[in-house]
Protein backbone atom coordinates (compact mmCIF):
# COMPACT_ATOMS: atom_id res chain seq x y z
CA UNK A 1 0.00 0.00 0.00
CA UNK A 2 1.00 3.64 -0.05
CA UNK A 3 2.70 5.36 2.85
CA UNK A 4 -0.55 6.96 3.98
CA UNK A 5 -1.58 6.10 7.53
CA UNK A 6 -4.94 4.86 6.30
CA UNK A 7 -5.47 3.12 2.94
CA UNK A 8 -7.97 4.68 0.56
CA UNK A 9 -10.48 1.95 -0.27
CA UNK A 10 -12.63 1.89 -3.39
CA UNK A 11 -15.70 -0.34 -3.60
CA UNK A 12 -16.51 -1.32 -7.18
CA UNK A 13 -20.27 -1.84 -7.57
CA UNK A 14 -22.85 -0.34 -5.21
CA UNK A 15 -25.65 -2.90 -5.12
CA UNK A 16 -26.93 -5.04 -2.28
CA UNK A 17 -23.38 -6.09 -1.38
CA UNK A 18 -21.25 -3.11 -2.29
CA UNK A 19 -23.23 -0.25 -0.76
CA UNK A 20 -23.49 -1.59 2.82
CA UNK A 21 -19.81 -2.53 2.68
CA UNK A 22 -18.75 0.87 1.34
CA UNK A 23 -20.76 2.72 4.00
CA UNK A 24 -19.25 0.52 6.72
CA UNK A 25 -15.73 1.08 5.37
CA UNK A 26 -16.25 4.83 5.32
CA UNK A 27 -16.60 4.81 9.12
CA UNK A 28 -12.96 3.73 9.45
CA UNK A 29 -11.11 4.59 6.22
CA UNK A 30 -11.04 7.12 3.42
CA UNK A 31 -13.54 5.41 1.13
CA UNK A 32 -15.09 5.85 -2.29
CA UNK A 33 -18.00 4.00 -3.80
CA UNK A 34 -17.81 3.55 -7.58
CA UNK A 35 -20.64 2.46 -9.84
CA UNK A 36 -20.97 2.80 -13.61
CA UNK A 37 -24.67 3.72 -13.22
CA UNK A 38 -24.79 7.51 -12.88
CA UNK A 39 -28.47 7.27 -11.97
CA UNK A 40 -27.59 5.08 -9.04
CA UNK A 41 -24.93 7.56 -7.91
CA UNK A 42 -27.39 10.46 -8.16
CA UNK A 43 -29.95 8.58 -6.06
CA UNK A 44 -27.41 7.70 -3.39
CA UNK A 45 -26.14 11.27 -3.21
CA UNK A 46 -29.72 12.37 -2.48
CA UNK A 47 -30.00 9.75 0.26
CA UNK A 48 -32.11 7.25 -1.69
CA UNK A 49 -31.14 3.58 -1.74
CA UNK A 50 -33.51 1.65 -3.96
CA UNK A 51 -32.37 -1.62 -2.38
CA UNK A 52 -33.58 -0.34 1.02
CA UNK A 53 -30.42 -1.67 2.71
CA UNK A 54 -29.17 1.74 3.88
CA UNK A 55 -31.51 4.38 5.32
CA UNK A 56 -31.79 7.93 4.04
CA UNK A 57 -30.29 9.46 7.17
CA UNK A 58 -27.42 6.99 7.30
CA UNK A 59 -26.55 7.63 3.66
CA UNK A 60 -26.50 11.39 4.07
CA UNK A 61 -24.45 11.13 7.27
CA UNK A 62 -21.81 8.88 5.69
CA UNK A 63 -18.41 10.24 4.70
CA UNK A 64 -18.43 7.91 1.68
CA UNK A 65 -17.49 9.63 -1.58
CA UNK A 66 -19.66 8.53 -4.52
CA UNK A 67 -18.67 8.58 -8.18
CA UNK A 68 -19.22 7.05 -11.58
CA UNK A 69 -16.08 8.61 -13.03
CA UNK A 70 -13.06 6.24 -13.22
CA UNK A 71 -10.59 9.12 -13.06
CA UNK A 72 -11.80 9.84 -9.51
CA UNK A 73 -10.45 6.52 -8.26
CA UNK A 74 -7.13 6.18 -10.07
CA UNK A 75 -4.15 5.00 -8.07
CA UNK A 76 -5.89 4.17 -4.79
CA UNK A 77 -4.64 1.60 -2.27
CA UNK A 78 -7.37 -1.02 -2.18
CA UNK A 79 -10.13 -1.97 -4.64
CA UNK A 80 -12.95 -4.28 -3.55
CA UNK A 81 -14.98 -5.83 -6.35
CA UNK A 82 -18.61 -6.51 -5.39
CA UNK A 83 -20.34 -6.91 -8.75
CA UNK A 84 -22.94 -9.65 -9.43
CA UNK A 85 -21.98 -13.06 -10.80
CA UNK A 86 -25.15 -14.41 -12.46
CA UNK A 87 -25.74 -17.39 -14.73
CA UNK A 88 -26.75 -17.32 -18.39
CA UNK A 89 -29.85 -18.83 -19.97
CA UNK A 90 -28.20 -22.26 -19.88
CA UNK A 91 -27.37 -21.87 -16.17
CA UNK A 92 -23.66 -21.51 -16.89
CA UNK A 93 -21.57 -19.02 -14.88
CA UNK A 94 -21.68 -15.59 -16.46
CA UNK A 95 -18.39 -13.96 -15.49
CA UNK A 96 -18.84 -10.93 -17.73
CA UNK A 97 -19.64 -8.49 -14.87
CA UNK A 98 -16.65 -9.56 -12.81
CA UNK A 99 -14.36 -9.52 -15.86
CA UNK A 100 -15.61 -6.03 -16.78
CA UNK A 101 -14.96 -4.83 -13.23
CA UNK A 102 -11.53 -6.45 -13.35
CA UNK A 103 -10.68 -4.58 -16.54
CA UNK A 104 -11.86 -1.34 -14.95
CA UNK A 105 -9.58 -1.91 -11.95
CA UNK A 106 -6.73 -2.88 -14.27
CA UNK A 107 -6.89 0.59 -15.81
CA UNK A 108 -6.89 2.27 -12.39
CA UNK A 109 -3.97 0.66 -10.56
CA UNK A 110 -0.52 2.19 -10.73
CA UNK A 111 3.01 0.78 -10.29
CA UNK A 112 4.87 1.03 -7.02
CA UNK A 113 1.83 1.21 -4.74
CA UNK A 114 1.44 -2.49 -3.88
CA UNK A 115 -2.27 -2.18 -4.51
CA UNK A 116 -4.58 -4.86 -3.10
CA UNK A 117 -7.55 -6.03 -5.16
CA UNK A 118 -10.11 -7.93 -3.09
CA UNK A 119 -12.96 -9.85 -4.68
CA UNK A 120 -16.25 -10.37 -2.84
CA UNK A 121 -18.22 -11.62 -5.83
CA UNK A 122 -19.28 -15.26 -5.59
CA UNK A 123 -17.20 -17.44 -7.92
CA UNK A 124 -16.03 -21.03 -8.15
CA UNK A 125 -12.53 -21.89 -6.87
CA UNK A 126 -9.78 -20.54 -9.10
CA UNK A 127 -11.54 -17.56 -10.69
CA UNK A 128 -9.75 -14.92 -8.62
CA UNK A 129 -6.24 -16.22 -9.21
CA UNK A 130 -6.53 -18.02 -12.53
CA UNK A 131 -8.86 -15.65 -14.43
CA UNK A 132 -8.96 -12.26 -12.72
CA UNK A 133 -5.25 -12.12 -11.84
CA UNK A 134 -4.01 -12.64 -15.41
CA UNK A 135 -6.63 -10.21 -16.73
CA UNK A 136 -5.42 -7.55 -14.29
CA UNK A 137 -1.86 -8.09 -15.50
CA UNK A 138 -2.92 -7.91 -19.14
CA UNK A 139 -4.91 -4.68 -18.81
CA UNK A 140 -2.58 -2.88 -16.41
CA UNK A 141 0.74 -4.07 -17.77
CA UNK A 142 1.77 -4.57 -14.14
CA UNK A 143 3.06 -7.62 -12.30
CA UNK A 144 1.00 -9.53 -9.80
CA UNK A 145 2.92 -10.11 -6.59
CA UNK A 146 5.01 -6.99 -7.24
CA UNK A 147 2.70 -4.10 -8.20
CA UNK A 148 -0.59 -5.56 -7.02
CA UNK A 149 -1.80 -8.39 -4.81
CA UNK A 150 -4.99 -10.45 -4.73
CA UNK A 151 -7.36 -11.00 -1.83
CA UNK A 152 -10.76 -12.59 -1.41
CA UNK A 153 -13.52 -12.12 1.17
CA UNK A 154 -16.82 -13.73 0.19
CA UNK A 155 -19.91 -11.60 0.67
CA UNK A 156 -22.57 -12.81 3.09
CA UNK A 157 -25.25 -10.21 2.55
CA UNK A 158 -28.80 -11.40 3.15
CA UNK A 159 -31.15 -8.79 1.62
CA UNK A 160 -33.62 -7.43 4.13
CA UNK A 161 -31.79 -8.98 7.10
CA UNK A 162 -31.16 -6.27 9.71
CA UNK A 163 -29.46 -8.65 12.16
CA UNK A 164 -26.70 -10.26 10.07
CA UNK A 165 -25.30 -7.07 8.57
CA UNK A 166 -21.77 -6.68 7.24
CA UNK A 167 -20.63 -5.00 10.45
CA UNK A 168 -21.86 -7.87 12.64
CA UNK A 169 -20.86 -11.05 10.85
CA UNK A 170 -17.66 -13.04 10.72
CA UNK A 171 -15.84 -12.17 7.52
CA UNK A 172 -13.83 -14.92 5.84
CA UNK A 173 -10.64 -13.39 4.45
CA UNK A 174 -7.88 -14.69 2.21
CA UNK A 175 -4.78 -13.33 0.54
CA UNK A 176 -2.28 -14.62 -1.98
CA UNK A 177 0.54 -14.30 0.56
CA UNK A 178 0.92 -13.77 4.31
CA UNK A 179 1.41 -10.00 4.11
CA UNK A 180 -1.64 -9.53 1.89
CA UNK A 181 -3.72 -11.71 4.20
CA UNK A 182 -2.68 -9.54 7.16
CA UNK A 183 -3.72 -6.38 5.34
CA UNK A 184 -7.03 -7.81 4.16
CA UNK A 185 -7.77 -9.03 7.68
CA UNK A 186 -6.93 -5.60 9.14
CA UNK A 187 -9.44 -3.93 6.83
CA UNK A 188 -12.34 -6.24 7.61
CA UNK A 189 -11.49 -6.47 11.31
CA UNK A 190 -12.05 -2.72 11.50
CA UNK A 191 -15.45 -3.08 9.85
CA UNK A 192 -17.06 -5.98 11.73
CA UNK A 193 -17.47 -6.55 15.44
CA UNK A 194 -17.58 -10.33 14.88
CA UNK A 195 -13.99 -10.53 13.63
CA UNK A 196 -12.46 -12.37 10.70
CA UNK A 197 -11.63 -15.96 9.83
CA UNK A 198 -8.41 -16.45 7.88
CA UNK A 199 -9.00 -19.03 5.18
CA UNK A 200 -6.15 -21.33 4.22
CA UNK A 201 -6.09 -19.93 0.68
CA UNK A 202 -8.05 -17.85 -1.79
CA UNK A 203 -9.38 -21.01 -3.40
CA UNK A 204 -10.54 -22.30 0.01
CA UNK A 205 -12.38 -19.03 0.62
CA UNK A 206 -13.99 -19.17 -2.82
CA UNK A 207 -15.06 -22.75 -2.17
CA UNK A 208 -16.45 -21.90 1.27
CA UNK A 209 -18.69 -19.24 -0.21
CA UNK A 210 -20.03 -21.35 -3.03
CA UNK A 211 -20.97 -24.26 -0.74
CA UNK A 212 -22.74 -22.07 1.83
CA UNK A 213 -25.64 -21.41 -0.50
CA UNK A 214 -25.44 -24.81 -2.21
CA UNK A 215 -25.98 -26.43 1.19
CA UNK A 216 -29.05 -24.31 1.85
CA UNK A 217 -30.36 -24.98 -1.65
CA UNK A 218 -30.15 -28.74 -1.09
CA UNK A 219 -31.87 -28.50 2.29
CA UNK A 220 -34.73 -26.49 0.79
CA UNK A 221 -34.97 -28.94 -2.10
CA UNK A 222 -35.55 -31.75 0.40
CA UNK A 223 -38.34 -29.73 2.00
CA UNK A 224 -39.87 -28.96 -1.39
CA UNK A 225 -39.82 -32.61 -2.37
CA UNK A 226 -41.51 -33.82 0.82
CA UNK A 227 -44.00 -30.97 0.47
CA UNK A 228 -45.01 -32.39 -2.89
CA UNK A 229 -45.23 -35.90 -1.43
CA UNK A 230 -47.38 -34.83 1.51
CA UNK A 231 -49.61 -32.80 -0.80
CA UNK A 232 -50.70 -36.09 -2.37
CA UNK A 233 -51.78 -37.16 1.12
CA UNK A 234 -53.55 -33.83 1.77
CA UNK A 235 -51.12 -33.03 4.59
CA UNK A 236 -49.86 -29.48 5.02
CA UNK A 237 -46.10 -29.23 5.37
CA UNK A 238 -46.58 -26.51 8.01
CA UNK A 239 -48.42 -28.96 10.27
CA UNK A 240 -45.62 -31.47 9.76
CA UNK A 241 -42.90 -28.91 10.50
CA UNK A 242 -44.69 -27.75 13.64
CA UNK A 243 -44.46 -31.28 14.97
CA UNK A 244 -41.01 -32.23 13.68
CA UNK A 245 -39.55 -28.92 14.84
CA UNK A 246 -39.97 -29.95 18.47
CA UNK A 247 -36.98 -32.33 18.09
CA UNK A 248 -33.81 -30.67 19.34
CA UNK A 249 -31.68 -31.36 16.29
CA UNK A 250 -34.28 -30.94 13.56
CA UNK A 251 -33.10 -28.39 10.97
CA UNK A 252 -35.73 -25.67 10.66
CA UNK A 253 -35.71 -25.17 6.91
CA UNK A 254 -38.86 -24.04 5.09
CA UNK A 255 -40.05 -25.00 1.61
CA UNK A 256 -40.87 -22.43 -1.03
CA UNK A 257 -39.81 -20.69 -4.20
CA UNK A 258 -36.01 -20.45 -4.30
CA UNK A 259 -35.04 -17.37 -6.24
CA UNK A 260 -32.72 -14.45 -5.78
CA UNK A 261 -29.12 -13.95 -6.70
CA UNK A 262 -27.49 -16.37 -4.24
CA UNK A 263 -29.23 -19.63 -3.36
CA UNK A 264 -30.79 -19.94 -6.81
CA UNK A 265 -27.51 -19.22 -8.61
CA UNK A 266 -24.44 -20.26 -6.61
CA UNK A 267 -25.00 -24.04 -6.91
CA UNK A 268 -24.59 -23.69 -10.68
CA UNK A 269 -21.13 -22.23 -10.11
CA UNK A 270 -20.20 -25.26 -8.02
CA UNK A 271 -21.76 -27.59 -10.57
CA UNK A 272 -19.81 -25.94 -13.40
CA UNK A 273 -16.58 -26.32 -11.47
CA UNK A 274 -17.29 -29.99 -10.74
CA UNK A 275 -18.14 -30.82 -14.35
CA UNK A 276 -15.03 -29.04 -15.62
CA UNK A 277 -13.09 -31.50 -13.46
CA UNK A 278 -14.92 -34.48 -14.91
CA UNK A 279 -17.23 -35.04 -11.93
CA UNK A 280 -21.03 -35.15 -12.32
CA UNK A 281 -22.52 -33.46 -9.20
CA UNK A 282 -25.67 -35.50 -8.76
CA UNK A 283 -26.91 -34.14 -5.42
CA UNK A 284 -26.32 -30.49 -6.34
CA UNK A 285 -28.09 -30.79 -9.69
CA UNK A 286 -30.93 -32.82 -8.20
CA UNK A 287 -31.55 -30.08 -5.65
CA UNK A 288 -31.50 -27.41 -8.35
CA UNK A 289 -33.91 -29.41 -10.50
CA UNK A 290 -36.41 -29.74 -7.64
CA UNK A 291 -36.24 -26.08 -6.70
CA UNK A 292 -36.36 -24.82 -10.28
CA UNK A 293 -39.48 -26.93 -10.83
CA UNK A 294 -41.31 -25.64 -7.78
CA UNK A 295 -42.94 -22.68 -9.57
CA UNK A 296 -44.72 -24.74 -12.24
CA UNK A 297 -45.75 -27.28 -9.57
CA UNK A 298 -47.37 -24.53 -7.47
CA UNK A 299 -49.22 -23.20 -10.52
CA UNK A 300 -50.46 -26.64 -11.52
CA UNK A 301 -51.58 -27.33 -7.95
CA UNK A 302 -53.58 -24.10 -7.81
CA UNK A 303 -55.12 -24.85 -11.22
CA UNK A 304 -56.09 -28.36 -10.19
CA UNK A 305 -57.48 -27.15 -6.88
CA UNK A 306 -59.96 -25.10 -8.90
CA UNK A 307 -60.90 -28.18 -10.92
CA UNK A 308 -59.20 -26.51 -13.88
CA UNK A 309 -61.74 -23.68 -13.87
CA UNK A 310 -60.14 -20.54 -15.25
CA UNK A 311 -60.32 -17.32 -13.30
CA UNK A 312 -58.86 -13.97 -12.42
CA UNK A 313 -55.82 -14.37 -10.19
CA UNK A 314 -54.45 -11.73 -7.82
CA UNK A 315 -50.75 -12.37 -7.21
CA UNK A 316 -49.57 -10.75 -4.00
CA UNK A 317 -45.84 -10.17 -4.22
CA UNK A 318 -43.40 -10.68 -7.06
CA UNK A 319 -39.98 -10.05 -5.45
CA UNK A 320 -37.76 -13.02 -4.69
CA UNK A 321 -38.33 -12.78 -0.92
CA UNK A 322 -40.36 -10.89 1.64
CA UNK A 323 -39.78 -7.24 2.55
CA UNK A 324 -37.16 -6.57 -0.13
CA UNK A 325 -37.58 -4.93 -3.57
CA UNK A 326 -35.18 -7.34 -5.31
CA UNK A 327 -36.71 -8.90 -8.42
CA UNK A 328 -33.64 -10.82 -9.56
CA UNK A 329 -34.39 -14.43 -10.42
CA UNK A 330 -37.82 -14.31 -8.80
CA UNK A 331 -39.50 -17.69 -9.06
CA UNK A 332 -42.92 -16.12 -8.58
CA UNK A 333 -42.52 -15.26 -12.24
CA UNK A 334 -42.45 -18.99 -13.03
CA UNK A 335 -45.83 -19.41 -11.29
CA UNK A 336 -47.29 -16.45 -13.16
CA UNK A 337 -46.10 -17.66 -16.55
CA UNK A 338 -47.49 -21.14 -15.95
CA UNK A 339 -50.86 -19.81 -14.76
CA UNK A 340 -51.05 -17.60 -17.84
CA UNK A 341 -50.20 -20.56 -20.05
CA UNK A 342 -53.01 -22.50 -18.38
CA UNK A 343 -55.39 -19.70 -19.34
CA UNK A 344 -55.80 -17.63 -16.16
CA UNK A 345 -55.94 -13.83 -16.11
CA UNK A 346 -53.22 -12.39 -13.88
CA UNK A 347 -53.19 -9.19 -11.84
CA UNK A 348 -50.04 -8.41 -9.87
CA UNK A 349 -49.58 -6.32 -6.74
CA UNK A 350 -46.35 -5.61 -4.90
CA UNK A 351 -45.72 -2.61 -2.62
CA UNK A 352 -41.93 -2.87 -2.93
CA UNK A 353 -41.12 -3.98 -6.48
CA UNK A 354 -40.16 -1.43 -9.10
CA UNK A 355 -42.79 -1.46 -11.85
CA UNK A 356 -40.35 -0.38 -14.57
CA UNK A 357 -37.92 -3.16 -13.63
CA UNK A 358 -40.74 -5.73 -13.63
CA UNK A 359 -41.79 -4.61 -17.09
CA UNK A 360 -38.23 -4.53 -18.42
CA UNK A 361 -37.04 -7.84 -16.95
CA UNK A 362 -40.17 -9.95 -17.21
CA UNK A 363 -42.71 -8.08 -19.31
CA UNK A 364 -45.08 -7.95 -16.33
CA UNK A 365 -47.31 -5.12 -15.13
CA UNK A 366 -47.71 -4.25 -11.46
CA UNK A 367 -51.08 -2.71 -10.62
CA UNK A 368 -50.88 -0.47 -7.50
CA UNK A 369 -54.70 -0.40 -7.32
CA UNK A 370 -55.11 -4.18 -7.47
CA UNK A 371 -56.19 -4.49 -3.82
CA UNK A 372 -59.46 -2.71 -4.59
CA UNK A 373 -60.80 -5.59 -6.69
CA UNK A 374 -62.21 -9.07 -6.04
CA UNK A 375 -60.72 -12.22 -7.54
CA UNK A 376 -61.40 -15.87 -8.19
CA UNK A 377 -57.96 -16.76 -6.82
CA UNK A 378 -55.86 -14.80 -4.34
CA UNK A 379 -52.31 -16.10 -4.43
CA UNK A 380 -50.22 -14.85 -1.49
CA UNK A 381 -46.86 -15.50 -3.10
CA UNK A 382 -44.48 -13.31 -1.09
CA UNK A 383 -45.23 -12.62 2.60
CA UNK A 384 -44.48 -8.89 2.61
CA UNK A 385 -45.35 -7.11 5.85
CA UNK A 386 -48.36 -5.46 4.24
CA UNK A 387 -49.85 -8.88 3.43
CA UNK A 388 -48.95 -10.40 6.79
CA UNK A 389 -50.88 -7.59 8.45
CA UNK A 390 -54.12 -8.38 6.60
CA UNK A 391 -56.94 -9.70 8.78
CA UNK A 392 -59.70 -12.11 7.81
CA UNK A 393 -62.11 -9.35 6.82
CA UNK A 394 -59.58 -7.76 4.47
CA UNK A 395 -58.83 -11.13 2.88
CA UNK A 396 -62.54 -11.81 2.41
CA UNK A 397 -62.86 -8.51 0.53
CA UNK A 398 -60.34 -9.74 -2.04
CA UNK A 399 -61.69 -13.20 -2.84
CA UNK A 400 -64.98 -14.23 -4.48
CA UNK A 401 -67.37 -16.30 -2.32
CA UNK A 402 -66.58 -19.44 -4.31
CA UNK A 403 -62.95 -18.53 -4.83
CA UNK A 404 -59.60 -19.89 -3.67
CA UNK A 405 -57.04 -18.49 -1.26
CA UNK A 406 -53.63 -19.89 -2.21
CA UNK A 407 -51.49 -19.00 0.79
CA UNK A 408 -48.05 -20.28 -0.23
CA UNK A 409 -46.19 -19.68 3.04
CA UNK A 410 -49.14 -20.15 5.39
CA UNK A 411 -49.19 -16.55 6.63
CA UNK A 412 -52.98 -16.57 7.03
CA UNK A 413 -53.39 -20.03 8.57
CA UNK A 414 -54.89 -18.64 11.78
CA UNK A 415 -57.31 -16.25 10.03
CA UNK A 416 -61.02 -16.99 9.69
CA UNK A 417 -62.45 -16.42 6.23
CA UNK A 418 -65.70 -17.08 4.42
CA UNK A 419 -66.34 -20.85 4.80
CA UNK A 420 -67.39 -21.08 1.16
CA UNK A 421 -63.89 -20.07 0.10
CA UNK A 422 -61.44 -22.89 -0.63
CA UNK A 423 -58.02 -22.62 1.05
CA UNK A 424 -54.68 -24.08 0.04
CA UNK A 425 -51.17 -23.80 1.40
CA UNK A 426 -48.00 -25.84 1.06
Amino acid sequence: MSSEAQPHIVTIGLGYVGLPLAVALARHFPATGFDIDQGRIDELRSGVDRTREISHDRLLASSLTLTSEPEDVIGKDVYIVTVPTPVDDANRPDLRPVIAATRTVGKLIRPGRKTIIIYESTVYPGVTEDICGPELERVSGLKRGVDFFLGYSPERINPGDREHTVDRIIKVVAGEDAETLDRVSEIYSAVTTAGTFRAASIKAAEAAKVIENAQRDINIAFMNEITQIFAKLDISIWDVLDAAGTKWNFLKVQPGLVGGHCIGVDPYYLSHCAQSLGHLPRVILAGRSINDGMGPWVADTIHTRRNSRLGKVLVLGITFKEDVPDLRNSKVVDVIRRLKWLGHEIVIHDPLADSEEAAHEYGLTIDPKALSGRYDIVFAAVPHEEYRAMDGARINDLVAPDGLIADLKGIWRSHSVNPSVDRWTL
